[in-house]
């Protein structure tokens, strides 16, 4: 790896909530982001955490953590956490700046988590024919 690539590889930890209904939530979004383009790799850290490695040209930590929260994840909201997010959403978006990258948009990314967890087994299912779905 020569020394730029190497600064737009990014290593987070990404905590969530104790209070959801998904006591696993680490591990969900772990087996969900394993396959997203951009992430290097993910490995548990705690029950509550998780590191992801990830490539900010193709993602930032904005937008793996926009799209696990509009899958329904809850993120650590502890003022501590809220200063580092806004810190690394800030020095990344920066770099990009600086080294004149953008990124597509983010809802391509939102298409990849949705289209890996709905491929995922979890009781969220309705395993009733799609023509049974709108008639009660």
């Amino acid at each position: 790896m020569d020394l730029d690539l190497q600064e737009l590889i990014k290593q987070r930890e990404i905590g969530f909530s104790e209070l959801h209904p998904d006591p696993n939530q680490a591990q969900s979004a772990l087996l969900l982001l394993s396959d997203a383009e951009g992430i290097e790799n993910v490995v548990p850290f705690t029950q509550y955490s998780i590191g992801v490695q990830f490539n900010i040209r193709l993602i930032t930590l904005r937008i793996i953590e926009e799209s696990l929260i509009e899958l329904g994840f809850h993120l650590d909201n502890s003022l501590m956490s809220k200063l580092r997010r806004a810190l690394f959403y800030y020095t990344e978006e920066t770099q990009l700046e600086n080294l004149g990258y953008t990124h597509p948009d983010s809802k391509s990314t939102t298409e990849i988590f949705i289209n890996r967890y709905s491929q995922l087994q979890h009781g969220c299912r309705d395993e009733r024919p799609v023509y049974y779905h709108h008639h009660n």
